[in-house]
């Protein structure tokens, strides 16, 4: 077995004897492209969400080094029709880009390591075959001198996209490398069974062509059959909070929210962090720096600052995909910005509406963190004044809490209308932006006497004071404090211990002001 021809099941033999969850159908899948001669597939998704554990469990299962049946009989995959028919059948060369680049002196090097790993692979394996002057003779060799095809599997594939951004002639040769193994018809037909890259981008675009026109490619905005492959499955997930003794409800609003054609997906990597740590927190921030993607919140395009504050406050923004050239340097506008954020995880994308929205708590917070950091001065004019809003909120300063409501309203940030308690519960939202360290946020919470409209409960590790939210449109204030009392909310909250805080808010239609009630209470 060698670095990159052929390197075995090791990896996954680990990957497996950790606390695997069975994903194993993506082989089915994959599978079928063979049968179809349509084998070259190019899946992104974001950082920690196994990419590198799928492309481990493909090398173990088509490399013909290995017999991995004992790994591979009691998965799923194993029940299908074609398990058996590509079982350990290929010369598989295994690159991971990312590695390369780490570990090259010169970024300039990376292309030529590539092929001389390649090729120092072959040679040390083969002995007997023929020096070649180029790396697609080579590989047609190892096919005539093994009598088996070869299956592709190119990990982090888009990494000098990300690494080397600036990089233009790098990246040029780079594409021009992957062109002549995937679009070269006296190649591609005679040695090649199929290709699996995955990485975070989307492959690169120029103009309105793919730079590998040949690649089916399934992403982040279009996951296909592969949508339930880029993280874990509601049902996924059911049984992992079964097994380990989780809140369901808890996990879900920490990692889900990424949704493909009705499919609900989890961050796998946070939801794992999770069970070894015994605890949900927000594991997103210990693999991926927020300060990544503050260049991009910070560029000045119309529209973009209304937008990221509307997601902040659980809105959703339109957005036009199609304009995205897939990669991290051609951004033009404000809809390539969160196109890109989809791609980095930060956003979720539903595909029917064509909008945009923060997937989870996890990501809130980073996107939070992001935000707070960039030098958007609208931005953190409107978190100061969140700050300010909570500090009247637990003094119990009415009116200086309706008055910091109603200067949200006129930024324009949020609907200039009322309609209903929904537009109001938009405003309030925005307002408390900026408690998200401390808190979660649960709108529509069940109480057993009917629904919170917002409640703010105080993470385990903070002093911070349960509260509870009810929202009126052109009604007396009393009666939002009047119906938190009638319908015993508070009782939700009495479980967190200590005092707690009661807030009623209201908009009167013809004055067009808010009024606000406050209450504070003493835990049991």
């Amino acid at each position: 077995m060698g670095r990159y021809l052929n390197p075995g099941d090791s990896i996954f033999r680990r990957i497996k004897n950790d606390k695997y969850v069975d994903k194993s159908l993506i082989i089915e899948l994959l599978n079928n492209g063979i049968d179809d001669a349509k084998g070259l597939v190019c899946m992104s998704r974001p950082r920690r969400f196994g990419k590198s554990y799928t492309a481990g469990m493909l090398a173990a299962y088509y490399d013909c080094s290995v017999d991995s049946s004992e790994l591979f009989g009691d998965l799923r995959i194993a029940e299908k029709s074609n398990y058996e028919k590509y079982l350990n059948q290929f010369n598989v060369i295994y690159l991971d880009v990312s590695g390369f680049i780490s570990e090259a002196d010169d970024i300039n090097d990376v292309l030529t390591n590539i092929k001389q790993g390649i090729s120092r692979d072959i040679y040390e394996a083969y002995p007997d075959i023929t020096r070649e002057d180029s790396l697609t003779s080579l590989l047609v060799s190892l096919v005539e001198r093994t009598g088996r095809l070869i299956y592709f599997i190119i990990d982090e594939w888009d990494a000098l996209f990300r690494e080397v951004k600036d990089n233009q002639e790098l990246q040029k040769e780079y594409v021009t490398f992957l062109r002549g193994l995937f679009k070269n018809g006296n190649f591609t037909g005679k040695a090649v069974a199929g290709a699996f890259m995955t990485g975070i981008l989307p492959i690169k675009k120029y103009g309105t062509q793919s730079a590998i026109s040949d690649f089916d490619e399934y992403t982040m905005t279009l996951p296909g059959p592969f949508a339930g492959y880029i993280g874990f499955t509601e049902e996924e997930v059911e049984e992992i909070c079964r097994k380990y003794g989780l809140d369901l409800g808890t996990a879900r609003r920490w990692y889900d929210g990424y949704h493909f054609g009705g499919k609900s997906v989890y961050n796998p990597n946070s939801l794992m962090s999770a069970i070894r740590m015994g605890e949900y927190n927000n594991y997103w921030g210990k693999t991926e720096s927020y300060e990544s993607i503050i260049p991009y919140i910070e560029m000045n395009y119309d529209g973009l600052k209304e937008d990221i504050i509307a997601l902040l406050g659980a809105g959703r923004v339109p957005l036009d995909v199609m304009t995205y050239q897939n990669d991290m340097t051609t951004i033009n506008s404000k809809d390539d910005v969160l196109t890109l954020l989809i791609h980095l995880g930060y956003l979720g994308y539903d595909a029917d509406d064509r909008n945009v929205y923060v997937p989870n708590e996890e990501v809130r917070q980073e996107l939070y963190r992001a935000v707070k950091g960039s030098n958007r001065a609208e931005v953190i004019d409107l978190i100061n004044r969140s700050d300010l809003l909570y500090r009247h909120i637990i003094n119990g300063d009415e009116e200086e809490v309706a008055d910091i409501i109603s200067e949200i309203h006129d930024t324009g940030v949020a609907p200039l209308y009322y309609n209903d308690e929904q537009s109001l519960r938009y405003v309030v939202r925005f307002a408390l932006i900026s408690i998200i360290d401390y808190y979660v946020r649960i709108e529509e919470l069940p109480t057993g006497h009917g629904y919170a409209d917002i409640v703010y409960l105080p993470k385990r590790d903070t002093d911070k004071k349960a509260m509870l939210i009810e929202l009126k449109w052109d009604k007396d204030v009393e009666s939002a404090i009047d119906q938190i009392h009638e319908n015993n909310y508070p009782s939700i909250l009495r479980e967190y211990g200590g005092d707690y805080i009661l807030v009623g808010i209201t908009y009167d239609v013809d004055s067009k002001k808010h009024i606000c009630k406050i209450e504070r209470m003493t835990g049991a």
